[in-house]
């Protein structure tokens, strides 16, 4: 579904680069997998510029808030049902 290309401390917010063919909307549940990572999260928001969104497509960088630390290069992924 896509990468992490950034993550900032204050808030705790990762910038996600979304993969061809995908798409990632509000309410989503994904999972956030690295070598140190694994986070599992409920996308409650998504922001594109500064500016919210219900959903990002294809190569859009998107800003989303973490539980905790997310690093650059891990994986996102959206788990089976």
């Amino acid at each position: 579904m896509g990468r992490v290309v950034a993550f900032f401390r204050i808030p705790v917010v990762a910038v996600i680069k979304v993969a061809r063919g995908a798409r990632l909307k509000t309410g989503d549940a994904i999972r956030i997998k690295g070598h140190t990572t694994d986070l599992k999260l409920t996308v409650s928001s998504l922001q594109v510029n500064h500016q919210s969104v219900p959903e990002a497509g294809p190569r859009d960088e998107v800003g989303l808030k973490v539980p905790s630390r997310a690093r650059r290069g891990d994986r996102v992924y959206l788990p089976p049902a």
